[in-house]
């Protein structure tokens, strides 16, 4: 992919620090205008490579780009395209949500009209407009982290990075977040994000970088990433135990997969690469034998079964 398309580039990032190892060779392209995932266990190297991506960390070897700038010969203009929102939320508990909006602007150099028009934007944007003269504190969770990310988009970034933007939230306050970046997106900024949620990346992500050890380990799409673990399966939990080892032959009929049986749960599983027609061939067959089952359908791999997978020490060793 042409350089000029590429918002984030990395190329060997390496980072030591006394006897850790924390990045080892890393590289990393994520497109302008998505949302790219990056994932790993806790140590892998994920906030490192993102403290020199925001030129907060300089990197002992490799080089890396952010907006077609490189983040240690011109830090300074990548900070002019970048957007950071932490963990912690950065907004001020005693002024209401223009004010801290306002105040942001002032402290990214614009006049004090330009800072009030640029919030009322954002408060508009962020669907903050109803609350703009409430204070922060009054706020539920969601809404704490969608005036923090407003408050990132002070400049209109090229580059949002994002580091954990749910920890902590109610499932209500998650979806409103996600929606926001599914918007920013939508808009054409690029987001780079860092979660422990997989479900979040597998709702947000164009692509997943996994990391481990400080090094690359593997990059996908979500479905891509799932995919490797397998496919969906055929799941059917019989009524009656006794009919247990006959549903299990049929499913090994029809299918002509190796299937399993879980006597406890009184199911029967088999991988099937075209997970309608086995679904619709094992439920005809069944239904002639008349065997009665308590349930029948297809189960897809997780995003983060994939990762427990991906990631295991066996896999990396591999």
């Amino acid at each position: 992919m042409a350089a000029l398309e590429l918002a984030v580039e990395a190329s060997s990032l390496t980072k030591q620090y006394k006897d850790t190892l924390a990045l080892n060779g890393v590289d990393l392209s994520v497109p302008r205008g998505s949302v790219h995932g990056l994932l790993g266990p806790n140590g892998a190297g994920k906030t490192t490579a993102v403290r020199i991506l925001t030129t907060l960390t300089r990197p002992d070897g490799g080089t890396a780009r952010v907006a077609g700038y490189d983040v240690v010969t011109q830090a300074r203009q990548v900070r002019r395209t970048i957007g950071l929102t932490g963990q912690q939320t950065a907004v001020d508990d005693l002024l209401s949500a223009r004010q801290n909006l306002t105040m942001f602007g002032r402290l990214f150099r614009l006049d004090k009209a330009t800072a009030r028009r640029r919030a009322d934007e954002l408060l508009e944007i962020f669907s903050l407009s109803d609350a703009a003269d409430r204070t922060p504190k009054k706020f539920s969770g969601g809404m704490r982290r969608r005036l923090d990310l407003a408050a990132s988009m002070i400049l209109a970034p090229q580059v949002l990075f994002l580091d954990e933007p749910t920890t902590g939230l109610d499932p209500a306050g998650r979806r409103e977040v996600w929606q926001t970046v599914r918007d920013l997106a939508a808009q054409g900024t690029t987001v780079l994000l860092t979660t422990h949620y997989l479900d979040e990346a597998d709702q947000l992500c164009d692509r997943i970088s996994v990391i481990n050890h400080g090094k690359n380990f593997i990059e996908d799409t979500p479905s891509g990433l799932k995919r490797r673990i397998g496919d969906e399966r055929l799941e059917v939990t019989v009524a009656d135990a006794q009919s247990l080892t006959e549903v299990s032959d049929l499913v090994r009929r029809v299918t002509g997969a190796a299937a399993s049986v879980d006597e406890p749960a009184a199911t029967v599983t088999a991988p099937v690469p075209d997970g309608v027609a086995a679904l619709t061939s094992v439920a005809a067959e069944l239904r002639t034998r008349d065997l009665v089952v308590a349930d029948i359908g297809l189960r897809r791999p997780t995003l983060d079964e994939a990762f427990l997978h991906l990631t295991s020490d066996t896999e990396v060793a591999r």
